[in-house]
């Protein structure tokens, strides 16, 4: 009995609008065939497959469950598949479990198996690019009250974009099964690292152990008052991660990153020589102030350029475009993430984006449309995003100037968005602007208490969804504007 395609014999239901379809039936039985009769033939295939690619619905459904079996450990063959698929109206249309056993009589060798695989996931991109340009065209035409030009053509680059990454558009709902299998993934990945981290690493031992990295998808604010630090730090994690940035090679000839990542850092305050200039002093240890000034010796000159000739290859991408709106933003970060990589993204500093013409208003609503695309962005790249973000003055006013959640200015929005919310704070700063006059004694106690803050800093985690909040104390350099992971063994280290 010869195999009916099963295209003549039921309507497709999602592709069926879509005239003349891009789609062979004919591959779609072969691979199945081939996953039938010989299991191991599943292994060869790549990860981008899924059941959704296929056209016949059926076959959608029959390579789900094929892949469950094989998943589980279990054989996937047409005896035991037929039990599964008893009610299933299609299956005994097409001629029930017969219709399996023609499916793996002529079935191709398991080596040409990977190949079918790729001539039906090219097919379904075809067909989601299909439908995709018939929207764009539909709405362009047709026009949207409560979309602009602008809007539309942001929101037709996402579903590429998705289309792209993913290999379909949004999928909206996935079975449990999915997810946790996505989190056993992360889980083992972690336990293979070193430190067991699940995130990127911030090159901070203590601040690791504390929040277990960088994790993808998560929105980090770092809140300061103004020369506290935090471009320093931010600098620092994004050096760390890209100089240590290793990748290997998948099958689909994509990359996968092994250790740190591709950094993307929207510097909106500083230009991108000033940027390079902090991290040229950090990574050679010369005094950022002095190298402004050209105070520098021939020795110093020669570890400036042995440290420029060590980093220049390391993948930092750098955007200095002052008061840049969020949708280019997230533009550029889709296109540097679709052309080289992406792992993680830098914002210094959240209040200087924008939403471009038609925002809000309200300031505080404007902060909030941000954090929310922030945290948007997060999640369809995949990246953690590190957002800097100013305090209010009210910290000034306290004995107190320990930040808080409260101090974050257009806090609301920021408290409430945000995965994690962090204040770097140096009593150094605060204590050096009380210094009494000379030979009194009340000086003699500044000086001791100069001496016991000096170089340090602590980072206070105000919020953190998927751990505990808490105090890390870092070592500060203020010459070269670098922080450190404080000597464990010093006298002057508390652990909390």
């Amino acid at each position: 009995m010869a195999i009916v395609p099963a295209l003549d014999l039921r309507p497709v239901s999602n592709d069926a609008a879509i005239p003349h379809a891009p789609a062979n039936i004919e591959a779609e039985q072969a691979l199945l065939g081939a996953l039938l009769y010989d299991n191991a033939a599943f292994e060869r295939l790549g990860d981008n497959l899924q059941a959704r690619h296929f056209f016949e619905p059926f076959h959608q459904r029959l390579y789900a469950a094929i892949e469950t079996h094989i998943r589980k450990g279990q054989l996937a063959e047409p005896i035991l598949l037929a039990e599964q698929f008893a009610r299933d109206p299609a299956f005994e249309e097409l001629g029930g479990v017969r219709y399996l056993a023609d499916l793996v009589e002529r079935a191709p060798p398991a080596a040409n198996a990977p190949d079918y695989a790729r001539a039906i996931y090219d097919l379904a991109l075809r067909r989601d690019l299909i439908r995709i340009g018939g929207d764009i065209a539909a709405q362009a035409q047709a026009g949207d009250a409560e979309l602009d030009a602008r809007e539309q053509i942001e929101q037709a680059e996402q579903q590429l974009y998705q289309l792209a990454e993913t290999g379909g558009v949004s999928q909206g709902f996935v079975p449990f099964s999915d997810a946790l299998q996505g989190a056993l993934a992360m889980a083992a990945e972690a336990h293979s690292r070193d430190g067991g981290l699940a995130g990127l690493s911030t090159g901070l031992i203590d601040l690791d152990q504390k929040i277990g990295g960088m994790h993808p998808s998560d929105l980090m604010i770092l809140a300061a008052r103004p020369s506290m630090g935090k471009t320093s730090l931010a600098c620092n994690i994004a050096f760390d991660v890209a100089r240590n940035y290793a990748w290997e090679p998948q099958p689909d000839g994509s990359r996968k990153t092994v250790r740190g990542g591709v950094v993307a850092f929207f510097s909106l305050e500083m230009s991108a020589e000033q940027l390079a200039l902090r991290l040229l002093a950090e990574a050679s240890g010369v005094s950022g102030d002095r190298l402004r000034k050209g105070e520098i010796d021939a020795m110093e000159f020669g570890r400036i350029r042995d440290a420029a000739m060590e980093i220049q290859e390391a993948p930092l991408y750098i955007d200095a475009t002052g008061g840049i709106t969020l949708a280019k933003l997230v533009a550029r970060a889709r296109r540097l993430k679709r052309m080289v990589g992406l792992d993680l993204i830098i914002v210094d500093y959240l209040q200087l984006v924008t939403t471009g013409s038609g925002g809000p208003d309200n300031r505080v609503q404007e902060v909030s449309m941000i954090t929310q695309g922030m945290k948007a962005l997060a999640k369809e790249l995949n990246v953690p995003v590190l957002a800097l973000s100013q305090l209010s003055r009210q910290v000034e006013n306290r004995e107190d100037k320990k930040p808080q959640l409260s101090d974050l200015r257009e806090s609301g929005s920021i408290e409430q968005d945000a995965d994690m919310v962090m204040f770097v704070y140096r009593e150094e700063y605060y204590l050096s602007r009380l210094e009494p006059r000379e030979g009194t004694e009340e000086h003699f106690k500044w000086q001791e208490q100069m001496d016991q803050v000096q170089g340090l800093a602590e980072l206070i985690i105000g919020k953190q969804r998927h751990g505990p909040i808490g105090t890390v104390k870092l070592s500060f350099n203020s010459d070269t504007t670098k922080f450190g992971n404080l000597a464990r063994d010093s006298s002057r280290y508390e652990p909390h």
